[in-house]
Formats: C-alpha cells, structure tokens, sequence
C-alpha cells in the first residue's frame, strides 16, 4: 500500500513542511522544545528520521495525541512549560494561542502588582538581570547631539 508523498501536514494547528524530519517539523509547533520532540515521537512510536511527508495519517493522529496530553503518556512533568499554574495548581503544557495568552497574562499580573518584574517589562527594561549599561537602548535617544554653530555676535569676517 503505497501512500502519496504530502508537501505540507497539518500537526496541532500548525502547518509544517513534508520535507522536514519529523523530530524538527514537531518541534516547530509553537511551545513544543526539540527535546521535548523527541519525547513525544518516542512515546508514538514514529521514527524522528522519517520526512514528515511520508507519515500516514494514523500516525499524525498518534502524534497529536500524546501532544494534547504528554501526562498520560508518562513524560516528565519537567518537559512542561507551565508547571503548578497559578489558577489551577496544576502542570500543563500549553500550545500556540494560548501560550502567548498565558505568558501574556502573567507579565499584566506582575505589571498590576507592581512587582519587580512587572515594573522592569513596564518600562521596557531587561527583565532577568542583564546588564543595561551599554544594551537594551532600543526607543531611547542614542550619542549625544551637537549644537549648530552660530556666528558670534559683534564678529567681523575678517577675524578682527
């Protein structure tokens, strides 16, 4: 039973390209790491050699599966990116929108309790304790600007 080759799969509402390994095509789901990849094509049992072109739909499926819930199929909770979350306590592992909506409610959280953190993405300053001297002078005014020349009063040309 030979299958036709596909130029782009769709893999948790993301678009990859068929001529990818399968390890990079995964890992190219927003909020999905290379090494947490690796874990879960291991637990769907796919080669993460084979061109995602090539993967039957019973295997994107199996793939899809163990990425909306890596809990059940016994990945470490380390591999998650949102561990004890602060509504519910839980470790999730959020994908694509609402990532960006989770990451993006914490720093308004951090910003509306004045925390450190909170202040520091407030003004657009580094956040983790990077240095600040000499980098991050994006949005503000860069060297020092010279005044224009004027003739001085009571001046002849002459230089007299």
């Amino acid at each position: 039973m030979s299958q036709e080759y596909r130029y782009i799969v769709r893999i948790v509402g993301t678009d990859v390209q068929g001529t990818h390994k399968t390890s990079y095509a995964v890992a190219h789901v927003k909020g999905i790491s290379s090494s947490l990849s690796n874990a879960i094509l291991k637990k769907a049992g796919v080669n993460p050699d084979l061109r995602v072109g090539l993967l039957t739909e019973s295997d994107v499926a199996k793939i899809e599966d163990v990425i909306r819930d890596p809990a059940r199929y016994g990945i470490p909770v380390w591999m998650f990116n949102r561990r004890k979350d602060t509504e519910t306590g839980k470790d999730q592992h959020n994908l694509g929108a609402d990532l960006a909506f989770k990451i993006k409610t914490d720093i308004d959280g951090a910003k509306e309790i004045r925390s450190w953190r909170g202040y520091r993405h407030a003004y657009s300053l580094k956040v983790r304790g990077q240095r600040t001297k000499t980098t991050g002078r994006q949005g503000k005014s860069l060297g020092v600007k010279k005044k224009t020349l004027q003739a001085k009063p009571g001046a002849t040309e002459g230089g007299k």
